[in-house]
């Protein structure tokens, strides 16, 4: 959509807004399910329920992220949900506390460019590790689908915090 009408065309304005409708009113079934039941595993409610407990909360308010972070914690120990899942739930949280990733796993665009950068992050330089011990994939991959560079996003990074 953005290709076709741009990327401050209405069209794509009015995309988002029935995108962030559909999300506050998901949001209201997942709150629902996950205070009644907890967070519950992939044989309990699909692949793709599991996934859609994630997703809402993944892009809920900061309220509910913070809320719900503990349980999908416990939810990984269990073996109910994925260390991946966690890993982009504490970095979109600690991002939206005013603090820096620890997986790497956020990425801004620039308004004015449209160039997408990293987020900040605590000790850009040992992020593979940090991204292994919880099951994701090297850094230098997870970035080519925003083709950024990871050594010269480091170098950025490095300059930047």
């Amino acid at each position: 959509m953005e290709e076709e009408y741009g990327r401050n065309s209405i069209e794509l304005e009015g995309h988002w807004k029935k995108i962030k409708r559909r999300d506050s009113l998901n949001l209201i079934e997942v709150r629902i399910i996950l205070n009644q039941h907890g967070w519950l595993s992939p044989e309990e409610v699909s692949e793709d329920g599991n996934a859609a407990l994630f997703l809402v909360i993944q892009h809920s308010n900061l309220k509910d992220q913070i809320k719900y972070l503990p349980m999908l914690r416990k939810a990984v120990l269990d073996g109910k949900a994925s260390g991946q899942d966690l890993a982009l739930l504490e970095d979109r949280v600690l991002l939206g506390q005013g603090e820096s990733q620890i997986y790497g796993s956020q990425v801004y665009r620039n308004k004015d460019t449209g160039e997408y950068y990293v987020a900040p992050m605590i000790n850009p330089s040992s992020v593979n590790d940090r991204r292994k011990e919880i099951g994701l994939i090297p850094i230098e991959d997870y970035l080519l689908h925003w083709n950024i560079n990871w050594q010269i996003e480091l170098a950025k990074l490095k300059d930047r915090y």
